[in-house]
């Protein structure tokens, strides 16, 4: 049904009829909607929409497209990619929709999606907008425009060219313009992506093939308008494709861009060949192009003498491409009869473009039944598949290089001629297959799907097409959908007509900290593989933020990563880890530690060395910030050089802070003060100077101090400007950075009141938010959290004394996730929470229950609209107050400081009352420190170790024939808790992460450590294995791992065994090793939050655990300890590199290990493998892996047990955490 126009500013449809009036269509219309001409192309900015007048019939929900034609429509989108508009609750009111970005269009389509259930389709509807006029030229493929400047060149600091343009290629230029000194700019199309090429002033990148590109948008060849804006000033550039903008600087040395005698528009002319192009041409349209505020287009239909048109015309001419939409992978199908053929045989072609690996293009039965030729997508290629019989078949596919699922229109073709078949794609080389009898189509081809009926000769082989196709032709007859969509020609379901309803999910990318971003036609993923996070959006940061935190996971000392905002813009960076005193030292090198001589210079001109840390400035920044104390030591040892004139006191030398500001103490924490350490603590070599260096002495002295002022640290620069006279010379050291404590991790706040609460500016959490913190309570419910918009939230909640609620909407309807304890969560004990949303999905941790995940909706709102502030421990109504302790409140990487707000806010006071409030680890290695009225306790129960504070190690001494055999009660498995309340639109999923750790001591290789059964024949080997090299006095040995991975998850694990393994459903190998079974010294083993040697030792009568051949308890652990001590004390930084040498001159080697930290070179690592257990065998690890698997260096241990001549044990730990990449079905193996 047509529309009218009335007045050129605002357009209806008998909205407000006071009789009778709206639009319905019939009932037996099987796809109704309703088209609009509004005469000419008009702005559209708005549009409402009403039911149909004094009935019961209204639209609740549709889709609006937009066309030039009528035909070729596409689906206009809101902010967040949403096509979906809401309709109305009823016949008479009117809902209004502003459209976040303006429709240039001369039809519009309403399509109704649901409606009253009681009623039918009933719908008025009126449009907002303005008159829209342009200047259009249209290129054919083989024109340009040219631009000729008044003077030989054209230089500029500032440029703004803008246009539109729509384009029936994937390639094409749209401008170019160069200069003789390497000035140049080039836009086109590539790939259906739009690449700006800028260059300033760079004769190297002229004439080079490395010019790089800024690329932005996809998917422009879809016959519509888009719109670009280049603006630049100097060096700095924004480019702006329809609503996604790019920033960046350009490269070349100069600030002006100088584009010599012309620029072109449409293509690159080759100078003295006219019609003769560099690159292929555009072709398509363009409108309103501004170069510098010079309409090009309007000057060359006014034939003004700077401008020639080659070819152009002045109006767009429309293509007539129908393409059709394949909605569903399961259902959607087209079926076109198939035509004669006058020379026999029969020839299909048509294009189609698509996101997803897999699916059916073609399917057709052969005139000699059961045949069948089924053309589909299979792993991202064109596989061409002749079914001779249901057992019998022969396939042949394209190469490995051309993959269809990018997005792009591809051109497929299938014919067949004699004893042949040939398969091409666009315009590579065919394949051909040899038939064994002439071919011949049968009455019927089916695209993109099957019917659901049993229909011979079509089935689909996975999944059904999703995507788009257009230009069918069967043997050389070009088929109108038109006549399909009216029902005169073929059959389909689950189409959409005249418009190809494909959608960039990559864009924009939402795939964080450098994460890559692939698609299927209905989601996205993200591979965060080697940028140090993880989760769906690669949000999480897989490192610890700070040392305390390793050592609070009973970490011991040496190198790891640290992240110290976590999932915020700041990456991860490796320091040491000094765990061996009270207080945890995380210390940063940099370039310069070793001592430095200097002599010669002077204050006009001195010596200057800039220090590059091993973590950047920002790095380092919040690392200082959130440490509560720094220092690092200055070394200076100085003959006749001063540090300051002895005559007015300025100063020679001197030191530059991390903001860049120059400072001139050498020592202590009082910046305002010019002295050095000695004049602090009295004891300078001469009193009338403030530092031993002044007295411009002949023989050495030494102003050494230490700088603890953390807000002036790390030293960046060192000037030293007097060592230039005779015998002058100066020796300066500047040590490492050393910091202590977090002061986030203890940060708390205690709530007395229901309605006080402690408020923050808005939450800034569009598209991501992690939550985390700690609290304990008696009260059996509290809001931890809230901050609202206006109809936006995000809440986390106590909401019973056994549940922990996370809830908030972005405008697709409340979703709720909640995690029920089996025992109380009220218990004035610490509780961990962790609430994450993101686009993909949401997830709520408590403590060590099992996580809840919840998808998020592949189309949907996707933005968190807060705009009030946030509430913490209370609500804006002060009602359902927190009473209790909350501490370590982290959002997004930001660590709130809850003290000192605490501090200004009645009914809250700083900090939290309790022994297991402090700083100080109170029980070690993971050990739950539990409040009691007077004192404290220590819970091991989750520990392998034992003793008041959870330190005393369980340890037993095993023998060949030795065995422990832990069953777990049930499948110990990852639980799906689906949530209660949640939004239909949600799925409920899980995932978990696992990790065992044990400690070992041996003489024997190879050996069997550990082995981890599942109800489906898979397992886990740890064994001890021989690498290879074997003298008299040296052994060097390496864990193996070995693991199955079949096509189920790893998720029912049925029992853990310790030593000696008899079961004869493992590989070859390790059924060897199992055979050898262990012998030494097995300690603190394990398994999650279980302990299985220590519950097999103190339940030695219970039925879930069996013990074969001789066990004795004893206290090799402890001596394993100790040895471990001595092996990880010495110098920080000591990088040895001698081998593990037997101490007592025997033939044998003494191996040892533990299972909890590391095994690098011959005996510890950290492996880290997928739930799923379906990694590949590697050889290299990830860089940012490696950081995290050398946590300790033990080459200086292993040198330094040479010389205590002691047995060493090791310490090794393994994690299993998701992952989503990795299809193997093999058994797989790791030498470590």
């Amino acid at each position: 049904m047509e529309g009218l126009v009335h007045g050129g500013v605002r357009m209806f449809l008998s909205l407000v009829s006071r009789g009778a009036g709206g639009w319905s269509p019939q009932v037996t219309d099987r796809h109704p909607w309703l088209q609009l001409d509004l005469r000419d192309r008009i702005e559209v900015t708005a549009v409402a929409t009403q039911g149909r007048y004094g009935g019961s019939d209204w639209v609740s929900g549709y889709l609006l497209l937009f066309s030039d034609t009528g035909r070729a429509w596409k689906q206009y989108r809101q902010e967040d990619g949403v096509g979906r508009f809401v309709g109305n609750v009823n016949a008479d009111g009117v809902v209004h929709h502003k459209l976040s970005h303006s429709i240039r269009s001369r039809f519009l389509r309403f399509v109704p999606l649901d409606w009253n259930p009681s009623g039918w389709v009933g719908l008025r509807v009126e449009v907002y907008g303005c008159a829209y006029k342009s200047d259009v030229a249209d290129f054919d493929g083989r024109s340009s425009l040219l631009y000729r400047f008044n003077q030989k060149s054209m230089s500029t600091v500032k440029d703004v060219i803008s246009l539109r343009f729509k384009s029936r290629q994937a390639e094409g230029v749209l401008l170019h313009g160069e200069g003789q000194r390497g000035n140049y700019i080039t836009l086109e199309l590539h790939r259906a992506r739009l690449a700006l090429y800028l260059n300033l002033d760079d004769t190297r990148l002229r004439f080079s093939s490395g010019r790089v590109a800024v690329t932005l948008s996809s998917l422009l060849d879809d016959q519509h308008w888009h719109s670009v804006l280049i603006e630049r000033f100097n060096k700095q550039v924004n480019l702006t494709v329809d609503t996604h903008t790019q920033h960046f600087r350009t490269k070349g040395e100069g600030d002006s861009l100088e584009v010599d005698y012309e620029l072109s528009f449409g293509g690159i002319p080759l100078p003295g060949k006219p019609g003769t192009f560099l690159r292929k041409n555009f072709h398509g349209c363009m409108e309103n192009l501004y170069y510098n505020g010079i309409n090009i287009i309007d000057l060359a239909k006014r034939r003004k003498p700077q401008i020639y048109s080659g070819n152009v015309t002045f109006s767009c001419s429309e293509p007539q491409l129908v393409s059709t939409t394949f909605l569903s992978s399961s259902s959607s199908f087209l079926s076109l009869p198939a035509t004669l053929s006058a020379s026999g045989g029969f020839a299909v072609r048509f294009q189609f473009r698509t996101w997803n690996p897999d699916g059916l293009l073609l399917s057709t039965r052969l005139a000699l039944e059961p045949q069948r030729l089924e053309l589909q997508i299979s792993n991202s290629r064109l596989r061409l598949t002749h079914h001779m019989s249901a057992q019998q078949k022969e396939e042949v596919s394209t190469g490995e290089g051309q993959q269809v699922n990018d997005g792009l229109w591809h051109s497929a073709s299938l014919s067949s001629r004699g004893l042949q078949v040939t398969m091409t794609l666009d315009n590579e080389p065919s394949s051909t297959m040899e038939l064994g009898d002439h071919m011949e189509a049968g009455d019927s081809l089916y695209f993109g799907g099957c019917p659901s009926l049993n229909v011979s000769g079509c089935e689909n082989p996975t999944l059904a097409f999703q995507g788009c196709m257009r230009l069918f032709s069967i043997n050389s007859q070009p088929m109108d959908l038109n006549l399909v969509h009216q029902g005169q020609l073929g059959d389909y379901k689950e189409l959409q007509f005249d418009t190809c309803s494909i959608h960039d999910r990559c864009l924009p990318n939402f795939c964080e900290h450098g994460g890559q971003c692939s698609q299927s036609w209905s989601c996205f993923y993200c591979d965060c593989s080697g940028t140090g996070y993880t989760g769906a959006t690669c949000h999480n940061s897989i490192y610890e933020a700070s040392c305390e935190a390793y050592r609070l996971t009973g970490s011991s000392s040496g190198y790891f990563s640290i992240d110290p905002d976590g999932s915020g813009l700041l990456g991860p960076t490796q320091v040491y880890c000094n765990m061996t005193e009270n207080k945890v030292w995380t210390v940063v090198t940099h370039n310069s530690t070793d001592p430095v001589r200097v002599q010669g210079s002077t204050l006009q001109n001195p010596y200057i060395m800039k220090f590059n840390y091993s973590a950047s400035p920002e790095q380092l920044m919040a690392l200082v910030s959130g440490s509560e104390q720094c220092q690092q030591e200055v070394m200076y040892s100085c003959r006749k050089s001063r540090l300051f004139n002895t005559r007015d006191g300025s100063p020679l030398s001197w030191w530059v802070d991390q903001g860049g500001e120059r400072r001139t103490y050498w020592g202590g924490f009082l910046p305002g003060v010019q002295q050095c350490s000695c004049s602090l603590e009295e004891n300078c070599m001469d009193m009338n100077y403030f530092c031993n260096c002044d007295a411009d002495t002949d023989s050495w002295s030494n102003d050494t101090g230490v700088l603890s002022y953390k807000e002036h640290l790390p030293v960046s620069e060192i000037v030293i400007g007097d060592t230039n006279r005779t015998g002058s010379e100066a020796l300066y050291r500047i040590g490492p950075l050393r910091c202590y404590g977090d002061k986030s991790v203890w940060n708390a706040a205690s709530f007395y009141q229901e309605s006080s609460y402690l408020h923050f500016p808005t939450l800034q959490a569009e598209l991501s938010a992690d939550i985390s913190f700690y609290f304990k309570t008696s009260a059996p419910s509290g809001v931890f959290l809230e901050n609202v918009g206006l109809k936006d939230f995000i809440r986390v909640e106590l909401s019973s004394p056994f549940a922990v609620t996370f809830s908030f909407d972005v405008g697709n309807g409340p979703v709720v996730l909640a995690i029920k304890s089996h025992v109380p969560l009220n218990d004035r004990q610490w509780h961990y929470v962790r609430a994450e949303r993101s686009v993909k999905e949401a997830s709520l941790q408590v403590d060590q229950l099992p996580l809840r995940f919840l998808e998020a909706p592949s189309e949907g709102h996707l933005r968190l609209r807060l705009n009030s502030q946030l509430f913490v421990g209370g609500t804006a109504a002060r009602q359902r107050g927190f009473l209790g302790c909350i501490r370590t409140l982290t959002i997004n990487g930001v660590t709130f400081n809850l003290e000192e707000r605490a501090k200004m806010t009645p009914g809250v006071s700083a900090g939290c009352p309790g022994h297991c409030s402090g700083s100080s680890s109170l029980c070690h290695n993971s050990g739950r420190c539990i409040e009691k009225n007077s004192g404290y306790v220590c819970d091991c129960s989750q520990s392998a170790y034992g003793g008041p504070s959870c330190k005393e190690g369980v340890s037993v001494s095993f023998n060949r024939e030795s065995s422990v055999t832990y069953t777990f009660q049930e499948p110990f498995s990852v639980m799906q808790n689906r949530s209660f309340q949640a939004s239909s639109v949600y799925r409920g999923n899980s995932r978990a992460r696992e990790s065992m750790a044990f400690i070992f001591m041996t003489t024997q290789s190879p050996a069997m450590l550990l082995t981890v059964s599942t109800f489906s024949q898979q397992y886990i080997a740890v064994i001890l294995a021989r690498n290879g090299r074997d003298t008299s006095r040296i052994i060097t040995v390496g864990l193996c791992v070995f693991f199955t991975p079949p096509y189920t998850e790893f998720i029912s694990i049925k029992s853990l065994t310790l030593g000696k393994v008899t079961v004869d459903t493992m590989d070859e190998e390790v059924m060897q090793a199992g055979s050898k079974g262990f012998i030494g010294c097995l300690s603190s083993v394990q398994f999650n939050h279980m302990a299985p040697l220590k519950a097999a030792l103190l339940n030695r009568a219970s039925s879930l655990v069996s013990v074969r051949g001789h066990l004795v308890e004893s206290n090799c652990g402890a001596l394993a300890d100790s040895t471990i001590f001595h092996s990880q004390s010495g110098e920080e930084f000591g990088r040895g590199r001698g081998p593990l040498r037997n101490a007592s001159q025997s033939n044998y080697a003494v191996i040892g290990g533990v299972v909890s930290a590391v095994v690098f070179i011959s005996l510890c690592v950290v492996v880290v493998m997928t739930r799923f257990l379906y990694q590949h065998r590697q050889t290299r690890r990830d860089a940012s892996i490696k950081e995290k698997e050398h946590r300790t260096n033990l080459e200086t241990a292993y040198r330094r047990e040479a010389a205590y001549r002691a047995e060493p044990a090791y310490r090794t730990e393994f994690r299993l955490h998701d992952s989503h990449s990795s299809t193997l079905n093999d058994n797989r193996e790791y030498y470590i």
